[in-house]
C-alpha cells in the first residue's frame, strides 16, 4: 500500500512538472514568425520589434519572414503545415484566421485548427470622406446617400480586406448602398480618394491621419468603441450606429497541435513586450494602436465571436471569392 500510494505521488509530481519541461527547453532552435504580407508594412514593421523582445528573452535568434501573397494564404498555408514544436509562428492580420474561412470556397488550410497565441494589438480604423463630397457627418452622409441611391462610391483594398467589411458593415446598419470600388492596394485607393474619383474610404487611422490634419480628407467618425485621442473631436460611429463597432487586429497563432506549455510561454512573452516602452511608443506612432496582449483562451474565444461576426457580413455583401 505504501508503494503504491508512493508511486502514486511521484506520478501525480511528474504529470505536474510535465508543462513547465516542455516550456524550460522552448525554445531549441531559432524562431520564425512568418508575415503573410509584405515587408515595411504595419505587420512586419511591430513583427520585427516584439522579434527583438523575444530574442532577449529566450537568448535565442528570433527572424521575421515576409511570404504575402494570396490575401495573407501563402504564409499561413506555411505556418499551418510546419511542423508543431513552436520554432515556426504565425504573426498576421486577421483575414486569414478570422475572415478568409468564410471568403473562399476552398483554402488549402483549416484555420479553426490553427493554435491561437494571443491577438496582439487592435487597429484603429476611421471613416473618412474627399472634402468635395456634401455631408459634413455621418448623419448627413447616410441622409445623402438615401436620398441619391449608387450615387456615393467607396475605395477598399479588395473582397475581404478590413476596409471592404467595414464599409459593408456600415451599408447594412445604416440602410444605404454605397458602391464598392475594389483597388489591389490601400496606398491606390487613398490616392483616387484624394484626387476625388472616389467618395469615401474606411481607412486604418495612420494612413490617414496626415491627410485628415491636412485637410485632405474629412473624417466623419471613428470605429472603434470610443473616440480616439488622436481625433478627439471626431465622434465614435457607435454613438450613431450603437451596434457598429470595427478593430481590425493582428494576431498570433501556431501549427496544429502546438503544446499548451510552448503557446502559454509565446503569449505571455508577447505579452512582456507589448508593455516595453520602445513597442508604446510605436504603437502610438502608429495612430494610437491599441495593445491587447491577451491568454491564448482568451484569444480563442475572441477569434470564434470574430468568425461569426464576419461571415455574417460576407453572407449579406455576396462577397465570396474563388
Amino acid at each position: 500500500m505504501r508503494y503504491t500510494t508512493h508511486f502514486a505521488v511521484f506520478l501525480a509530481a511528474l504529470t505536474a512538472a510535465a508543462p513547465q519541461a516542455v516550456a524550460q527547453k522552448y525554445p531549441s532552435q531559432p524562431v520564425t514568425l512568418v508575415v503573410p504580407s509584405g515587408a515595411g508594412g504595419g505587420p512586419d514593421i511591430l513583427a520585427r520589434q516584439i522579434a527583438e523582445k523575444l530574442r532577449t528573452r529566450w537568448n535565442q535568434t528570433v527572424v521575421v519572414e515576409n511570404r504575402p501573397g494570396n490575401a495573407q494564404n501563402i504564409g499561413t498555408e506555411a505556418v499551418f503545415s510546419a511542423k508543431p514544436d513552436g520554432h515556426t509562428l504565425l504573426f498576421t492580420p486577421q483575414g486569414s484566421l478570422v475572415v478568409n474561412k468564410s471568403l473562399y470556397r476552398k483554402l488549402s488550410y483549416d484555420p479553426d485548427a490553427l493554435v491561437p497565441i494571443t491577438v496582439v494589438v487592435k487597429v484603429p480604423m476611421v471613416m473618412v470622406v474627399h472634402p468635395g463630397v456634401p455631408a459634413k457627418n455621418v448623419a448627413e452622409l447616410i441622409a445623402y446617400a438615401k436620398a441619391n441611391p449608387g450615387k456615393l462610391n467607396y475605395a477598399s483594398a479588395g473582397p475581404g480586406s478590413s476596409p471592404h467589411l467595414a464599409t459593408e458593415l456600415f451599408n447594412t446598419q445604416a440602410g444605404v448602398k454605397l458602391t464598392h470600388i475594389p483597388y489591389k492596394s490601400n496606398p491606390s485607393g487613398i490616392n483616387d480618394l484624394l484626387g476625388g474619383q472616389v467618395d469615401v474610404m474606411f481607412l486604418d487611422l495612420s494612413s490617414s491621419l496626415a491627410h485628415i490634419e491636412a485637410g485632405k480628407l474629412r473624417a466623419l467618425a471613428v470605429l472603434t468603441e470610443k473616440r480616439n485621442e488622436k481625433l478627439p473631436n471626431v465622434p465614435a460611429m457607435k454613438e450613431i450606429l450603437p451596434d457598429y463597432v470595427v478593430a481590425p487586429w493582428w494576431g498570433m497563432a501556431a501549427p496544429p497541435g502546438t503544446p499548451d506549455a510552448i503557446v502559454n510561454e509565446v503569449s505571455a512573452a508577447v505579452a512582456e513586450a507589448l508593455k516595453q516602452p520602445d513597442i508604446v511608443q510605436r504603437l502610438d506612432a502608429m495612430g494610437a494602436m491599441e495593445a491587447v496582449g491577451n491568454s491564448p483562451a482568451e484569444a480563442a474565444r475572441f477569434m470564434t465571436e470574430e468568425r461569426k461576426q464576419w461571415a455574417e457580413v460576407i453572407r449579406a455583401a455576396n462577397a465570396m471569392v474563388d
